[in-house]
């Protein structure tokens, strides 16, 4: 790498080509979170983290990009839109007997796609100034991507602890390419724009969210569904309704989120009918099929077990229906704890709704 680089010209150029390469915004961040990092710290401090313990197992290098790759100077922040053109979100809430799946995992998982993208544009930056230090993250280390996309410019932190942009909304994935490149850094993008509304907080199913910006994760449907690995706690079953695989309810309800433009990657695109699939029929997949219909997707992290306990809390909070109860009685024996507890507890909830409707 010479002295001769003209970065700010340069800088305009990696803005150009991650265009190119589908991201909709790219912004360039220095390695400084102060306050971000001592927000991280009373968080994990309060415990709102819960089994999550890769938040707390990295020491400091999730607030400090050098720390975790020596040498990094900036921070190449990237976002991508992921929302269907039509997935009728609030159809399917609405509508007990069907299985919510949060919109991000509808389609191919985007690790794999972003990260590609991004190494395309380390390899265009290589090809015109020469080798230099880089790496590729998506959700992939620890990495404080949310506190890095604000400080490059492309969004605040919202009351929901989503990145919101103006323009946008928060329906899009965040990459980002850890740099030895001395780029000039964007300003961050300051102004906080969620003002006095609470829609956000005031939505939430579970009550998950502490004050604005801090949020028990312990409580939050997308940790009971995704991270959690043994039993939803009981009282908050009820609660979610028929949300399977992550919520998306602090971010329908947010304003900002009515510009938020459908997606252009196929990727991302529903697949095997997930944005509309009734619960009982997910219930009766076996294994095979499960593996089969979520390969190279999100859902893949849940696990068949975890994604029976799942639908068997949803089959509990649907109406009592032939299909709901045959589904349920069908793995009432299902050969795991997890998900024979969670079944007892939907039919119990089943048998306490129509006793009380036979006593009027």
């Amino acid at each position: 790498m010479t002295t001769t680089i003209d970065f700010t010209e340069l800088a305009q150029r990696i803005k150009t080509w991650g265009r190119e390469l589908g991201f909709q915004q790219v912004g360039i961040a220095g390695v400084e979170l102060g306050a971000h990092e001592t927000r991280l710290d009373e968080w994990l401090a309060a415990g709102y983290h819960g089994e999550m313990d890769y938040m707390a197992s990295h020491g400091s290098k999730r607030s400090h990009p050098e720390q975790l790759v020596p040498g990094t100077l900036r921070v190449v922040s990237l976002r991508m839109d992921y929302l269907p053109a039509d997935t009728g979100m609030t159809q399917v809430l609405s509508n007990p007997q069907q299985a919510y799946v949060s919109r991000y995992a509808l389609g191919r998982d985007y690790h794999k796609l972003i990260r590609k993208r991004i190494a395309q544009l380390a390899e265009q930056i290589q090809a015109e100034i020469g080798a230099f230090g880089f790496r590729a993250f998506v959700d992939s280390a620890p990495v404080l991507e949310r506190a890095l996309a604000d400080q490059a410019g492309l969004g605040w932190i919202g009351k929901n602890t989503m990145l919101i942009n103006r323009q946008a909304g928060s329906f899009f994935f965040l990459g980002e390419l850890y740099t030895d490149l001395p780029l000039p850094v964007d300003a961050p993008y300051g102004k906080n724009h969620c003002g006095s509304c609470s829609a956000c907080l005031d939505k939430c199913p579970t009550n998950a969210f502490v004050g604005p910006n801090v949020l028990d994760a312990t409580r939050c449907i997308s940790y009971l569904t995704i991270e959690l690995k043994g039993s939803i706690p009981e009282e908050l079953r009820s609660m979610m309704g028929n949300r399977v695989f992550g919520c998306d309810d602090c971010q329908l309800v947010c304003p900002w989120n009515r510009f938020a433009r459908p997606t252009g990657q196929g990727d991302f695109q529903p697949r095997h009918a997930l944005d509309r699939s009734q619960l009982a029929e997910l219930f009766l997949w076996d294994e095979a099929t499960f593996l089969s219909r979520t390969e190279g997707s999100p859902i893949r992290r849940a696990g068949f077990e975890r994604w029976l306990r799942n639908l068997a809390v949803g089959l509990g909070n649907a109406e009592s229906s032939p299909e709901v109860l045959a589904a349920l009685e069908q793995r009432r024996d299902y050969p795991s704890d997890l998900v024979q507890e969670h079944v007892s507890w939907a039919l119990t909830q089943h048998a306490q709704r129509l006793n009380t409707k036979g006593a009027h």
